[in-house]
Order: structure tokens, then C-alpha cells, then sequence
């Protein structure tokens, strides 16, 4: 979500209801989709059970397609930048074997699918989230970039600003971890949204301005967004760090308070809600004690992820990169929303590009959707189960393709040599 960290969109069903209960029936708990792992343990597991082997056909038809190679170059570009190394070994995952693993697979797509199906049987190994239940059950939401007008200049009409990073934020240079705020007497913890709306800390910080505040904080939760600025002129604006509390999602709390009932949750019922009750908007956002801050971004270097690369409408996928490799490439199964309100099969190759503020376990994944209204509907009604997997070389091939990645392009591997 900018580096836009893909910040999940409003994460529009409660993740974690409290416990039910039915007559005298023992109670149901309901899933826990951000439910941490346990300490030490790694979120990925190697498939060796044929029966939990995804099927790798729509993988070698997609391995040629012109969105996922582009998501990939994405990656590949990341992967060559000297500090990137600094984000791993990830479990057993060392940066040489996400880079090498990055590179087969763009090669692989230059063959036809049956060879391609035949050499990922041959050098890969398919590794498999846990989930949050330890079954490889993956809670899928999405997210996308908003359109809105707004001025650069505070207006009668555009008087709620989104503010730039502050100096005094700091975070861990290597994982971008926020640790506090800066005093003079050390690093505190720093203040939370409420606190910096009543005590005015970002005065002067201000970036452009909207015309609602509710439009302002959709672009909190999405992390980026595309302006129409009110002098013709348009503006590209993206995530620059955040902090450091934990996301709340309104929509969770509109519905746990009784205010829309869980089945009709979506992006228009929480527009009408607060619409109908405009005294409510600043009482449930001052909720979520997580607050982003943004920069501008160039045309062609937005929408930005949390690598800091482009994002790609249905090829970008977010997840905790605490826990998962960044860059390396993923195949999702789950189902998405239909043009025709009903949901489809969704078997597709991404990228792991992107991470957000509600997408904090290995049983949690973000689809980026695109830019705009029709994506905007799409995002709101994503919320589908899946599984998530990782294509990642077997070891015995790491060196040869590390190898083959020196010869064609050797400044690409100045970082890890």
C-alpha cells in the first residue's frame, strides 16, 4: 500500500467475531483470520502431499501473460536495489533464492505451457501459508486506488488535508517497523489518530486538501489515490509511512454496534450511514488510532506498494511481510466478485508486492484490484476464503539459476554476490 502499502479496503467483515452461542449448544467461535503464529514459527510449509498440491496447469498458461510479466519485472527490478538483502533469510528463504526463484520463472514463461508445467514439476518446490488455522485456510480481501477531486490549496470546499511524513517519525531503516516518536529526551510511542486531529500536531505538514472527510480517510485505508485537482491538474498521492498503532476497521465496528447488518456491509452502506449520521464519522474514524501519512508520486511511478514498485491490477497481491518473502511470486485460489453480483473462481499468478495495515497474519491476503469506481465495487464485496502458495526453486537449483541470472544480466546481482 507509497511506497503505497496496500492498506486493506475498510477489511468490510469482522475478522474476529466474539464467540456465538445457540440454545445449549457449546459455543461456535467464529475465524480468527489475523490470529498470529505461534513465536518461531514459520508461515509457509513445503507441499509435499500430493493431495494438497495445487493443480499447476493455470500457472504455466499464466507464466506468458503480458500483466504478470510485467508485475514480475516489478519485482526482479526490487530485488536488484543493494539494500534488499537486509529482508532476509525469511525462514529458510535467503534473498539469492527468492532473486534466483524470480528469474527462472520469467524464463519459464518463454516456453510453451507443457514444457513450462513440466519444468516447474522439475526445479520447484510449492510451498503452502499455513493459514490461520493451520489447514492453509487464507482470508482474501481487496483493495484498490480511489479517484476524488481535491485541491492543492485549502478552500471553502476542500478543507480536510492529508498531511506529509513527519520528521519526527522514526522507524527501523531495514523493515520499516515504526518505532516511535522522536523527543528530546528519547522515542515515544506516537500519538494516535484522535490525539493528532485534537491537538493539531500536523499543522503545517498538509499536503492537498478533500472535499469530505470521509473521502480523506478512505485514502487513509486504501493508501493511495488519484486526484482531479479543482485547477484541471492532476495529482498522484501514496503511502509514506504510518504511526505505528494497530488498523480498526469501521466497517467491523459499524456492524458490531448494530448500525448494518453484516450481510449488507459494503462501501455505499457506510457512505449512506454516516451520510444519514454525519455526527458518527469522526467518533468511529478516531476509533482507529492508525494514522498515514503521503507523498506525491509521479504518473508512471504509481500506484506504489510497500516495495515501492508499481502495482498491478490482479497480478499485486499483499500480505504480512513479516512473514512471507517480499517479491516472490504466488498462485491464489479463492473466488472473487462477479460483474454479475454472484462470485467466480479466481486461480491466479501474482506477485507479492504489497503489505497493509489490516493484513497482519498468515491467514491474511489483499488482492489489488485496479483504479477507480468499478474497483471500488469489486474491493467492497471481496471476502472470500482461499489458499496461498509460493513458488520457491528447489535448493538444488538455486546456484544454477543464480548462475544463469549472473550471465544475462550480472549488475542485476551485485547485492547478494
Amino acid at each position: 500500500m507509497t511506497a503505497r502499502m496496500g492498506i486493506a479496503v475498510l477489511t468490510f467483515i469482522v475478522l474476529s467475531l466474539p464467540l456465538l452461542t445457540v440454545g445449549c449448544q457449546r459455543p461456535v467461535e467464529e475465524p480468527h483470520y489475523n490470529r498470529p503464529l505461534p513465536p518461531g514459527e514459520f508461515g509457509l510449509r513445503r507441499v509435499t502431499d500430493t493431495a494438497r498440491m495445487p493443480d499447476l496447469t493455470p500457472v504455466s498458461e499464466q507464466l506468458s501473460d503480458r500483466q504478470f510479466r510485467e508485475a514480475l519485472d516489478h519485482s526482479l527490478r526490487w530485488y536488484r536495489i543493494p539494500s534488499t538483502p537486509q529482508h532476509f533469510p525469511l525462514g529458510p528463504i535467503t534473498h539469492e533464492h527468492a532473486h534466483a526463484s524470480a528469474y527462472a520463472l520469467k524464463q519459464l514463461g518463454d516456453l510453451s505451457p507443457g514444457d513450462a508445467r513440466r519444468a516447474l514439476r522439475d526445479e520447484f518446490d510449492v510451498w503452502e501459508s499455513v493459514g490461520y488455522d493451520h489447514n492453509g485456510t487464507v482470508f482474501y480481501t481487496g483493495y484498490y486506488s480511489p479517484i476524488f477531486r481535491a485541491s492543492r490549496e485549502r478552500t471553502s470546499t476542500y478543507n480536510y488535508p492529508l498531511y506529509t511524513r513527519p520528521d519526527d517519525l522514526v522507524a527501523d531503516p531495514a523493515t520499516g517497523e515504526v518505532k516511535g516518536r522522536q523527543t528530546s529526551t528519547g522515542v515515544v510511542t506516537y500519538p494516535t489518530r484522535a490525539e493528532i486531529e485534537e491537538r493539531q500536531l500536523l499543522d503545517g505538514h498538509e499536503l492537498v486538501y478533500l472535499s469530505s472527510a470521509l473521502d480523506a480517510y478512505l485514502i487513509h485505508v486504501n493508501g493511495s489515490a488519484q486526484l482531479r485537482l479543482a485547477d484541471g491538474g492532476t495529482m498522484y498521492v501514496g503511502y509514506a509511512g504510518n504511526n505505528g498503532h494497530e488498523y480498526v476497521s469501521i466497517g467491523a465496528l459499524l456492524v458490531k454496534d448494530g448500525h448494518i447488518p453484516e450481510h449488507r456491509l459494503s462501501l455505499p452502506a457506510i457512505r449512506e450511514h454516516f451520510r444519514r449520521h454525519p455526527d458518527d464519522l469522526q467518533r468511529y474514524t478516531r476509533r482507529n488510532d492508525r494514522f498515514v501519512f503521503f507523498g506525491e508520486y509521479a504518473g508512471d511511478t504509481w500506484p506504489a506498494g510497500s516495495l515501492g514498485v508499481k502495482v498491478t491490477p490482479m497480478r499485486t497481491l499483499a500480505t504480512d511481510k513479516s512473514i512471507f518473502p517480499r517479491g516472490a511470486v504466488v498462485f491464489v485460489e479463492t473466488t472473487i466478485p462477479s460483474s454479475q453480483g454472484g462470485t467466480r473462481p479466481f486461480r491466479q499468478l501474482m506477485v507479492d508486492q504489497d503489505t497493509g495495515g489490516a493484513i497482519r497474519a498468515a491467514g491474511r491476503g489483499d488482492i489489488y484490484l485496479g483504479v477507480g469506481e468499478q474497483a471500488g465495487l469489486i474491493a467492497g464485496r471481496q471476502a472470500a476464503e482461499g489458499r496461498l502458495f509460493y513458488l520457491l526453486l528447489k535448493p538444488d537449483r538455486v546456484q544454477h539459476w543464480h548462475d544463469q541470472l549472473r550471465q544475462g544480466d550480472p549488475a542485476s546481482v551485485r547485492s547478494v554476490d
